[in-house]
């Protein structure tokens, strides 16, 4: 059950295509100066064998001088590697501060630099920084800062492992602020509080922010809406959010603050309607309701104004909401994926230019500056890139009444006389949406079309991209409504292409996983099945995730008070009906759909006498982080499928 102990048999196309998309240059970052005239973006860098490094680079770029060569800003001597991100312009767009670990790896401290000359360190601290911000006024810098943090912060990180008496240990991650010369970082909200996201307010004197009280990985999900003061660290309590609450922003007037509210299963994965609270604090009002798209980000123009960036039909667009007369207008669409760090969209003070990242699966990402859809292309990092895998296509269909889209890849090279494989590769979330999008190091089965196969990626109920009432349309049925959907899309896939209904395989990650399992309990229809990081008991995952407070909205009760309800949806419950040949992959150290899920799906497929294999990858949490374990991932994948779905 080693992933280290496999030897990968000769793959030449699925070689070509792991390589290939390896070796694309991400970019994490961009912010336009508030002038509009300067750029800053976040590279990764590449070892000397072209795989990617664990370190990042800052470069600015002129946008008054035409073709202006982008310049390394560094903490060091700009030779040196570091890991270098969190940017954030000051209000006069003369200093860019930023994240750097220069002074010793993995320990970040605070820098500001001017567009010509050496930055300054502003912090001297233990323990993780994040999301620097500046004060309007520019005398300070504000920034999340946990105390001594023992490890990276997020559920998606590896867990650190339990030894002895186990005691839940809180390091709180508060809000803190730096003066714009340097000095000890101020803290302000309190010590049993961890913060999520904030904004400063127009005037320089107060913050919102999310926040819960204890565990910050876990309670995302019951975070409420606060303020304090710049001066005093005074705090009042604003708003209780009815569901998940991201993306706090005051009005230009500073007597409103906007958030985004929704159903959301995972942080940092934002969807849901734009609620509008005064600061002082009262009842949130719904802005977007039965909005058939599901906003990801926001940002006041005026005191009636804002802009939207929007999860949409598959897409994004980015639209202008007038809040008087609720009247949205979509400004850009486009069947792609889009984000700029933090911010979706980075935006000047003059509302109009903008900086972004732009990538799908025929475009590798670049980063993007100028008026919002009439953006120009400013980097040529992934100059020459090309697809190594088969052109896409959106679809629509119905299910149960309703609209359900999705997308189809088609094999590389594609002949319609051929009948070809399919696979089915579920999203995880399940509040996400699969969008087209250039495949990094990962988890993707797009992938897969590189070597012959058709591959269906589908947004059934519960995804972002169709307003807030498809998203919660899976609210106590998870494994019924989104399959029936599922099912309706591989139908409509079968009556409209050389698909061989005989040999259509089902994969998928995190909520994926728990599809994949789920799915070969209720159906016979899939040939062959590779789970990763899945959830096979709704009952006993809830005792041993570190996050179960997600579960409620979802569940609409504890396990302990409604176990019937999580045993509807269990794998385990219907395990005796599984004849489909299953992988399982999963990390030893994952606290978001802990491994011991995976070891009960395969011991009881081990047990029924079901083909089944258990890969556990070494010190991987949620999201894989090591490329060699990534790419054992896809190989190990293609290779079940290419056994259990040979050509008849």
């Amino acid at each position: 059950m080693t992933a280290l102990a496999w030897q990968a048999p000769a793959q030449t196309k699925i070689e070509q295509v792991l390589q290939a998309a390896a070796s694309t240059t991400r970019f994490d970052e961009a912010a336009i100066a508030p002038d509009g005239k300067h750029l800053a973006y976040v590279q990764a860098l590449r070892n000397p064998d072209n795989s990617e490094s664990n370190h990042k680079a800052i470069y600015l770029l002129d946008l008054a001088v035409a073709n202006s060569r982008a310049r390394r800003i560094s903490a060091g001597d700009g030779q040196t590697d570091y890991d270098e991100h969190g940017l954030a312009w000051s209000p006069d767009s003369t200093q860019l501060a930023f994240l750097s670990d220069r002074e010793s790896s993995g320990q970040l401290q605070l820098y500001v630099a001017g567009w010509k000359g050496a930055a300054r360190q502003l912090s001297s601290v233990k323990g993780n920084l994040a999301s620097p911000r500046w004060a309007p006024d520019g005398r300070r810098i504000a920034v999340l800062f946990t105390e001594n943090a023992p490890r990276t912060l997020g559920p998606l990180a590896p867990a650190l492992r339990d030894a002895g008496v186990v005691e839940e240990k809180f390091f709180e991650q508060r809000l803190a602020m730096i003066p714009a010369r340097g000095g000890a970082p101020r803290l302000l909200t309190p010590a049993d509080t961890y913060v999520y996201e904030y904004d400063w307010s127009p005037d320089s004197k107060e913050l919102a922010y999310t926040a819960a009280k204890g565990n910050g990985d876990n309670n995302w999900w019951i975070a409420e809406l606060y303020a304090v003061e710049a001066a005093n660290g005074r705090v009042r309590h604003v708003a209780k959010p009815e569901r998940q609450i991201a993306a706090p922003r005051y009005s230009p007037d500073a007597k409103s603050i906007a958030f985004i509210g929704g159903l959301m299963s995972d942080e940092g994965s934002t969807g849901g309607d734009v609620y509008v609270v005064p600061a002082g604090g009262g009842a949130p009002r719904d802005v977007t309701p039965g909005r058939r798209a599901s906003p990801s980000w926001l940002r006041w123009e005026s005191p009636g104004k804002m802009l939207l960036a929007e999860s949409i039909d598959g897409g994004h667009d980015v639209s202008e909401l007038n809040l008087s007369s609720g009247v949205t207008e979509m400004l850009w669409q486009a069947d792609e994926s889009i984000t700029a760090g933090d911010e979706v969209v980075s935006v000047a003070a003059d509302q109009r230019t903008t900086a972004v990242i732009r990538h799908s699966w025929q475009q590798p990402p670049e980063v993007w500056a100028g008026k919002i859809g009439a953006w120009k292309k400013l980097t040529q990092a992934n100059a020459g890139q090309t697809p190594a895998w088969g052109r896409s296509e959106k679809l629509h269909w119905t299910s149960d009444g309703a609209a359900v889209e999705g997308w189809l890849v088609y094999p590389v090279n594609y002949q319609p006389a051929r009948r070809y494989p399919m696979v089915v590769g579920v999203h995880g979330g399940p509040a996400a949406l699969k969008t087209p999008s250039w495949p990094g190091g990962g988890f993707d089965p797009t992938l897969l079309s590189a070597n012959g196969y058709f591959v269906l990626m589908p947004n059934p109920r519960g995804s972002y991209g169709a307003g807030e009432a498809f998203t919660r349309a899976n609210v106590k049925d998870f494994g019924y409504g989104d399959l029936r959907d599922i099912l309706a899309g591989v139908d409509a896939v079968l009556k409209n292409y050389p698909v061989d209904a005989r040999r259509v395989g089902l994969t998928g990650w995190s909520y994926g996983g728990f599809m994949t399992m789920f799915a070969v309990t209720q159906t016979q229809r899939f040939r062959a099945a590779v789970a990763g990081a899945g959830i096979s008991n709704w009952q006993s995952y809830y005792g041993e995730n570190l996050i179960d407070q997600w579960m409620l909205p979802y569940f609409g009760a504890s396990v302990y008070d409604d176990p019937a309800v999580y045993a509807r949806s269990s794998a385990v419950t219907f395990i005796k009906q599984v004849r489909t040949p299953t992988l399982v992959v999963v990390g030893d150290s994952d606290a978001e759909c802990p491994a011991p899920q995976s070891y009960e799906f395969w011991h009881a497929l081990k047990t029924l006498g079901v083909k089944t294999q258990l890969v556990v990858y070494p010190n991987e949490g949620h999201r894989f982080h090591a490329p060699e374990h990534q790419q054992d991932v896809m190989r190990r994948l293609l290779q079940w499928f290419d056994e259990n779905m040979p050509g008849l």
